[in-house]
C-alpha cells in the first residue's frame, strides 16, 4: 500500500446492533435494514480520509464485509406480540440476501429480578444510598460489546484488515480501539448510529479514531433496504406489517386489496405501484400519513362499489 495515488485499505464493519437500534432504527420505518448495502453504498462511499500519500483512502469491503452483534429478544420480556417473530425474520433475511457478506453473532438477553434504589419524586437530588430500595425487572444484552470488541481487535492483530470501521456509540469499546491503535496500524473508523445529529458522538471513541461519521440520514437509511419479500431455502422472510411506517394505516389498506387482488402478494404488488388515480403517487407511500391513508382508502371503496365482482384494480 502507499504512493500518491492512496491506499486500498482491506475494510470489515462491526455493528453494535442494540446501540444501532435504539440510535437510529426505533420507532422508524427503516428497521428492514440491508446493513451491507448501507455501508457499501452509503457511508463508505463519501468518507475521504487521506493516506500517507495525501490522496483519498479506497475503502475495500472484504468478503465478510459485515460483523453484526446482536442477541434474540426474550419473550418475556418483548413490547410487542410480534417482536421475536419480526426479529427472526429480519435476521434470516440479513442472512439469506447478503450471504456470505454479512455475518450474524449473537450474544444473549439476561432477564432477571434485583433490588435498586427508586427515585424519590419529592427529592430527586436524594442520594439513591438514602432511597427506598425496591424490586424491579432488569434487562441486559449481554456479550454483544464484548464480542465486538474482541472480534475487532482480533481481525486488527492477525492482520485480517487494514481499517475496522464500528458502528457504535458505546463507550465501554474505547480500550478494544485504543489497543488497535497501540498495537496496530489498522485504520480506525468510528460511524455514530445516529441520525441527523440527534447525538453526538462519545468524545473518547472519536479521539481514538482516525476518522469519524457523526450521524447517518434518514435518506441513507431508506435507500438501503431489504426487498419485502426475500427468499430462503424453504420459504420466504417477509417484512413485518408492523415495520412499516404506520401499521395502523396499512393493516386496513392491505385487507381491502388483498380482498380485489386475491393475494396479500398481489396486494402488495398494487399498493407499491405508483397509481394515476392517485396523482402518481405510490399508495404505500401514502399510507405514512393519515391524509394520504384517507386518499387511498376513499380510493379502494369506491372502486369496489362500482365493482363488486372484478379484481382488477386499477
Amino acid at each position: 500500500m502507499g504512493g500518491q495515488g492512496g491506499r486500498t485499505l482491506r475494510t470489515r464493519v462491526y455493528v453494535d446492533g442494540y446501540n444501532f437500534y435504539y440510535g437510529c432504527l426505533k420507532g422508524s420505518r427503516f428497521k428492514w435494514l440491508n446493513l451491507h448495502a448501507l455501508f457499501e453504498n452509503q457511508i463508505l462511499p463519501s468518507i475521504l480520509h487521506m493516506g500517507p500519500g495525501r490522496s483519498p483512502d479506497r475503502h475495500e469491503l472484504l468478503p465478510v464485509a459485515v460483523k453484526y452483534f446482536t442477541a434474540t429478544i426474550v419473550e418475556t420480556a418483548a413490547k410487542g406480540p410480534d417482536s421475536v417473530s419480526s426479529q427472526d425474520a429480519y435476521h434470516t433475511a440479513l442472512e439469506n440476501y447478503c450471504a456470505g457478506r454479512l455475518q450474524i453473532i449473537k450474544g444473549y438477553f439476561s432477564v432477571s429480578q434485583v433490588r435498586a434504589p427508586k427515585v424519590d419524586h419529592a427529592n430527586p437530588s436524594k442520594w439513591p444510598r438514602h432511597c427506598e430500595r425496591v424490586e424491579i425487572w432488569k434487562f441486559e444484552e449481554k456479550q454483544s460489546d464484548v464480542q465486538l470488541a474482541l472480534h475487532a481487535y482480533h481481525d486488527a492483530l492477525t492482520g485480517d484488515v487494514d481499517q475496522v470501521v464500528i458502528a457504535s456509540n458505546d463507550t465501554d469499546l474505547a480500550p478494544a480501539l485504543q489497543m488497535i491503535r497501540d498495537n496496530t496500524n489498522v485504520v480506525v473508523g468510528l460511524v455514530n448510529p445516529t441520525c441527523d445529529h440527534r447525538r453526538p458522538p462519545n468524545t473518547s471513541l472519536v479521539q481514538l479514531s482516525h476518522w469519524t461519521r457523526e450521524h447517518i440520514s434518514e435518506r441513507e437509511l431508506a435507500a438501503a433496504q431489504l426487498p419485502r419479500v426475500v427468499p430462503r431455502k424453504r420459504g420466504v422472510s417477509l417484512k413485518p406489517t408492523s415495520w412499516y411506517a404506520r401499521p395502523d394505516l396499512l393493516t386496513p389498506a392491505l385487507i381491502l386489496a388483498t380482498k380485489v387482488r386475491g393475494s396479500k402478494g398481489a396486494a402488495f404488488k398494487w399498493l407499491s405501484t405508483p397509481n394515476e388515480h392517485l396523482r402518481g403517487a405510490v399508495p404505500l407511500d401514502l399510507l405514512e400519513s393519515d391524509e394520504g391513508a384517507a386518499a387511498v382508502i376513499t380510493y379502494m371503496e369506491d372502486w369496489i362499489a362500482k365493482h363488486p365482482k372484478s379484481g382488477n384494480m386499477e
